[in-house]
């Protein structure tokens, strides 16, 4: 994962991103990549519930 903090509290899943930061071009080109799961994961290791998360902002080049 880049740049994504995942915590499990009880049934409550907080999820954290620093949106100040970038990890370059989308591969189509039209966006900024600001975070992702790269795919899905499971929330916490051997949890059966998964999430898949991209955060990004367009690309104005």
């Amino acid at each position: 994962m880049k740049n994504v903090e995942m915590k499990l509290e009880g049934n409550i899943l907080t999820i954290k991103v620093d949106i100040t930061k970038e990890f370059g071009v989308s591969s189509s080109g039209k966006s900024i990549i600001i975070a992702s799961t790269e795919g899905n994961q499971a929330i916490v290791p051997d949890h059966d519930v998964k999430i898949g998360l991209n955060v990004y902002r367009k690309n104005t080049n």
